[in-house]
């Protein structure tokens, strides 16, 4: 038997045909296509019509025979319906700009403290709370008419089934959410003036929601860091997942939040996960500045494959320049990443990398020193120890970055598999088809199934010196 899973990421999207025999799970990329952001006067928008357009293509490929349907997605973005269930606009991309100042406009009505008391949600500028705030500072005329409000993957899976609910594991991700009472936050709502009426029911992962062309459609762990955490071959408990994409994710998985002044100040976050848990996880601007800088040299006409801009990378003079990933100035899109990447270094006084090699190096280290910080930071709050990092998603084929990684934690790194989040998807589907028991028996099947790579931690003086300048350039105190 098979099922399918739709798994959308900021970059791409792809339609996975997931196949079960009894012992193994076997995937077939059935379709893949680009996400690509449209720019229509000021606003960044998703296209999610051509979204539609490419999932029901896919869907129509793996079709037959399948048992199932599931979509995750990305975090934070949303659309609004109006009463007649269409959309009353375009989706907005959390890179628009919409979301400027929208951080200070809620903290003047509702303590930043207070909202993370009731959230347990790390602050950015991004998350789906400041977006809706600043419709309802901006008086946006779509909040005024909007009578549903649905995530991504709930929007898919509305059109394909006309269930207008909101799935738990994204719910949980958009700052909007209370694990005090299991539902939306209304208390903050209401102070900031949103509408709660437009807020659906909350489902837990595993529902079934209707069917499309005759097909159930089934609400997976819906946010694609919950997917992929399902699809963590974890043979132990002390663990923790790296989430490696556009984003990189890293976290625990723990049996409830940790909201308290130490996880405050760190601002880490506390996400649902599969089966009540919640991901203990610090977002990392993952492999977003490689992808820009692919894509800018890319426009003055030179073409490189990830792999070759690793093996220049691995070619380029080690611990060179550092960068801070999670910096303001590498947030938003452009030609213009490579620059920002070498003013950077020229503004914290270090050697400004000048070669492609030495500008993917400085990204490649910081990171590895970043995924350090991160990762001491999560152990010393949950109080919890790690032994075992486990990379997935298109990270995990990084051999450099991973091995980098493992160098800099101190920690055995296993990588794999690419495709955690559609395995993770699946598996979902697959527990409610009642063909799988549980989430471990699930990951042993994932360990049957995937070929993973160990990286042995190679620790050095050297690294130990990068990660102090590293602490410094952020503005973090010690060399621990």
């Amino acid at each position: 038997m098979h099922v399918i899973a739709i798994d959308l990421g900021a970059e791409s999207g792809r339609v996975m045909r997931v196949g079960w025999d009894g012992e193994r799970l076997e995937q077939t990329e059935v379709h893949r296509f680009p996400n690509i952001p449209v720019q229509v006067c000021k606003t960044l928008h998703w296209d999610v019509l051509r979204l539609w357009h490419e999932i029901c293509t896919g869907i129509a490929q793996a079709a037959e025979g399948a048992a199932s349907i599931g979509v995750d997605a990305w975090g934070v973005d949303f659309a609004l319906l109006d009463r007649a269930g269409g959309l009353v606009g375009n989706p907005v991309h959390y890179r628009d700009t919409r979301t400027d100042g929208a951080m200070e406009w809620v903290f003047e009505r509702v303590p930043r403290r207070t909202i993370f008391e009731r959230t347990g949600i790390q602050f950015m500028q991004l998350n789906t709370l400041f977006q809706v705030a600043s419709m309802v500072r901006d008086r946006s005329p779509q909040l005024e008419h909007a009578t549903h409000y649905l995530t991504f993957p709930d929007l898919f899976n509305y059109w394909m089934t006309g269930a207008r609910v909101c799935e738990f594991t994204h719910a949980t991700t958009t700052q909007m959410f209370s694990p005090h009472t299991g539902t939306w936050d209304a208390e903050t709502l209401d102070a900031l003036g949103i509408p709660t009426a437009i807020f659906p029911e909350i489902v837990p992962p595993g529902t079934r929601l209707g069917a499309y062309q005759g097909i159930p459609v089934t609400a997976v762990a819906s946010h694609d860091t919950a997917s992929a955490v399902v699809g963590v071959p974890a043979a132990q408990a002390h663990y923790a997942y790296l989430s490696s994409g556009t984003w990189s994710l890293l976290g625990l998985e723990l049996e409830r939040p940790v909201i308290n002044d130490a996880s405050y100040a760190a601002n880490v976050t506390n996400e649902g996960g599969y089966g009540g848990t919640y991901r203990f996880l610090k977002n990392v601007v993952g492999m977003w500045i490689a992808q820009q800088c692919r894509a800018a040299w890319r426009a003055a006409g030179t073409e490189y494959s990830y792999d070759d801009l690793t093996r220049l990378a691995a070619d380029a003079e080690p611990f060179r320049s550092l960068i801070d990933p999670d910096d303001p100035v590498f947030n938003a899109p452009g030609h213009d990443m490579p620059k920002r990447v070498q003013a950077f270094c020229r503004d914290t006084g270090q050697p400004m990398p000048e070669t492609v090699g030495q500008i993917m190096r400085a990204i490649y280290e910081s990171l590895a020193c970043k995924y350090r910080h991160t990762l001491n930071q999560l152990v010393a709050i949950a109080e919890r120890p790690v032994d075992v990092l486990h990379i997935i998603g298109g990270g995990s084929r990084n051999a450099l970055l991973c091995q980098m990684t493992a160098d800099s934690t101190g920690r055995e790194v296993v990588a794999g598999p690419a495709e955690a989040t559609a395995l993770g998807n699946a598996i979902v589907q697959l527990i409610a088809l009642g063909e799988l028991s549980d989430v471990h028996q699930a990951r042993e099947a994932v360990r049957r199934s995937v070929e993973t790579r160990h990286y042995t931690p190679q620790p050095s003086a050297a690294w130990d010196e990068a990660y102090a300048r590293f602490r410094d350039i952020v503005g973090v105190p010690g060399t621990k």
